[in-house]
């Protein structure tokens, strides 16, 4: 079977490509028209790639249909999530077996033998459409109204619906492209932000429930493309908190709960370079600030009539070894979230006598992150604790006794043994001297000479950290002798505020000179070798993959690249499109000449050229709205024309999907069987 791109009929073929003159250079964009998403024959293109990568994989097929019975095999279909306590009622999730979506439910508290009652099924709800997202799901302070917003394209186009829990009728409100809501404290009263023509949530409304959406309340607009708008109550029910931020800069407004058609107050007016979060407990805000160059944050308190700085009270200095990621206010205690040498630690402080302590955890590499904590007023903290060996479990943390209670662990059928894998963390060392994280995961008797074929994985992108998770799906790899390692490069927010700093904007390459250095060393210490690594990513890392590739196609047997956002400069010159203006603080803006230098020299659609690429499977969706479906397609055509080898290059396209791929767990898992055995065969594992 020929590749797509040769099977193009020549209306297609012939289309004329986009020049665009740029600081003095002459860009060609010869596959601009794979962005016709309305063109039947772009369409036809695309189902050709799907048709040509399951022809080369058709070997394969049986494998894939092993690889998904194993993994559904380890997985409890008949679950329930760890019910938490909001106000008179215990909500949790559950899933059914041959369900592909959970039921939201909820029973009384404090009754012996309470009913059940269903407040979504998105089973139901999905019927007849082969997507479904949930995105807003809160319950008002009386516990009569649920509101929430569902999503069918994968284009993360959420409409708002409103449902009375007492009739369980769904209420007349049917307001669209929402994507955050909160309730006053009436129970009436919705406050709600839509999104503007490029996805960017820029309005927030007042909403009265029974009332036409047309007589909504305007209360702001945020008018500043770099700005993305959000709201949300306090967990002390007494205030709605709205914030305006961008990637350096961010501005939060205040309404009483018990006020929702008051003025909406501005805490602390925005100041270039000045990142602060909110909460409230008692008499005063809590406030996690950098202000004045502190970029790892400190925690301040300030008095609700006057939260100037000139009023602030320090509880917890910055740090340049510490990254204060997050804090949590409780009626007599607070749980800071800090996050040093890449791992979380929680700082628990009881507001009576001022006493502090860490929660400690005692693995090489873990995940910490807060589960449901809806009350103000409770004893415990809860967590969710969970590593490379250790599944995702559930604990309740004691304040005043200072012990941890497990409420359920993640089960793991067919006889789950942890001692059959060995964790570790490592450290490679940048070209300029950074030390890098990897954590990792081999099986137990994983012999150091280089014979363990390995996954590696990476992000660096935003801040955002690589978080440190359980994977039942992957014991599919380890049992067949295949590593997992995740390398924490520069562009992330493991080392806080600075590392992410270090590796975005002008910085950018050192996002792949840190992955670069983090897979070299891990074939010098002979946890792999060349020949046996295959690298992956997606979205950003999908870009971190790409940028790899160009620079060094050498480094790895095979490559997978989900949704990967690889044609940076096309898309950060478009101002049309979701993200792009926003992210002009993460990537910079390609007409700045400074920017656009940097940019030009890791874009992986750019910088294709002739020379032998390892066997890749790149994925994106057709509805993503976050990377656009024509970015992959774009740069998997340029790659057919110059690749210099006979190695597989498949293109996936899930033609109904967005972003984060398949909705419904089943679905996923067949599309990660696929990709399991896409790298499983090339690293000889394929039985």
């Amino acid at each position: 079977m020929g590749d797509p791109i040769e099977a193009l009929t020549p209306p297609v073929a012939r289309r004329v490509p986009h020049v665009l003159e740029l600081h003095g250079e002459r860009r060609v964009d010869e596959y601009s028209w794979l962005r016709q998403k309305d063109d039947a024959q772009v369409i036809a293109y695309l189902q050709a790639e799907n048709a040509y990568a399951d022809a080369l994989l058709t070997p394969t097929t049986a494998f894939q249909q092993a690889l998904y019975d194993e993994m559904l095999a380890r997985i409890k279909e008949d679950d329930q999530s760890v019910p938490y306590r909001l106000g008179a009622w215990l909500y949790y999730s559950r899933t059914e077996t041959g369900k592909q979506y959970p039921i939201y439910c909820r029973k009384a508290a404090g009754v012996d033998t309470p009913e059940e009652q269903v407040l979504l099924d998105l089973n139901v709800l999905a019927e007849g459409h082969p997507f479904i997202s949930l995105g807003a799901y809160s319950v008002s302070d009386d516990g009569e109204r649920l509101a929430y917003s569902l999503d069918y394209t994968g284009y993360r186009e959420y409409t708002l619906h409103v449902k009375d829990l007492t009739t369980g009728q769904t209420l007349p409100e049917h307001i669209t492209h929402v994507t955050a809501v909160a309730w006053a404290a009436d129970s009436a009263t919705l406050f709600y932000v839509t999104e503007d023509e490029t996805k960017r949530p820029a309005r927030l409304w007042r909403h009265r429930v029974g009332s036409a959406v047309g007589d909504d309340t305007l209360v702001y607009h945020e008018t500043d493309g770099l700005f993305r708008l959000h709201v949300w109550r306090t967990r002390s029910r007494a205030f709605l908190l709205a914030l305006s931020g961008s990637f350096t800069t961010t501005e939060v407004r205040a309404l009483p709960a018990g006020t929702p058609e008051g003025a909406w107050d501005v805490l602390l007016p925005r100041e270039q370079d000045h990142e602060y979060y909110v909460d409230h407990g008692g008499d005063r805000f809590y406030i996690r600030t950098n202000r004045g160059g502190r970029r790892n944050f400190r925690l301040v308190t300030a008095p609700i009539e006057d939260p100037r700085p000139a009023r602030w009270t320090e509880l917890l200095p910055h740090r340049d070894e510490v990254m204060l990621e997050d804090v949590d206010v409780f009626a007599d205690h607070w749980v800071a979230h800090e996050r040093q040498d890449g791992l979380v630690r929680l700082l628990v402080t009881e507001l009576a006598s001022g006493r502090a302590h860490h929660v400690e955890f005692p693995e090489p590499a873990y995940d910490v992150s807060p589960d449901a904590n809806a009350e103000f007023r409770t004893p415990a903290y809860r967590l969710r604790y969970q590593s490379l060996v250790t599944p995702a479990s559930v604990f309740d943390y004691d304040v005043a006794g200072r012990t941890l209670r497990l409420l359920k662990q993640q089960e793991v059928l067919g006889g789950y043994d942890p001692a059959r894998y060995r964790s570790e963390r490592v450290h490679a060392t940048a070209p300029d001297g950074a030390r890098v994280p990897i954590s990792l995961v081999v099986p137990a008797g994983a012999p150091r000479d280089g014979s363990t074929p390995l996954l590696l994985t990476g992000y660096g992108a935003y801040g955002i950290p690589y978080p440190v998770t359980f994977s039942s799906t992957r014991l599919s790899l380890l049992e067949r002798g295949v590593g997992f390692a995740i390398a924490h490069i520069r562009g992330g927010g493991e080392l806080g505020k600075r590392w992410h700093d270090q590796g975005r904007m002008q910085a950018k390459p050192n996002t792949f000179t840190d992955f670069i250095a983090a897979a070299d060393f891990l074939v010098a210490q002979q946890y792999t070798a060349r020949d046996r690594l295959v690298i992956e990513g997606g979205s950003a890392g999908g870009l971190l993959i790409g940028a790899v590739l160009n620079r060094r196609p050498d480094l790895c047997r095979a490559a997978v690249l989900r949704v990967p956002f690889v044609d940076v400069v096309n898309t950060m010159l478009d101002e049309s499109l979701p993200l792009t203006v926003g992210e002009f603080e993460e990537w910079g803006n390609p007409k700045v000449r400074e920017h656009y230098d940097v940019m030009r020299t890791y874009c992986p659609y750019s910088n294709i050229r002739p020379q032998r690429y390892p066997a890749m499977l790149v994925r994106t969706s057709l509805n993503d709205s976050q990377v656009m479906y024509w970015e992959p397609a774009k740069y998997v055509a340029r790659l057919r024309r110059f690749k210099a080898d006979g190695t597989p290059l498949l293109f996936k396209i899930d033609m109904d999907a967005g972003h984060g791929g398949a909705s419904g767990r089943y679905d996923a898992l067949r599309e990660l069987a696929l990709d399991y055995a896409f790298v499983l065969s090339q690293l000889g594992r394929a039985c």
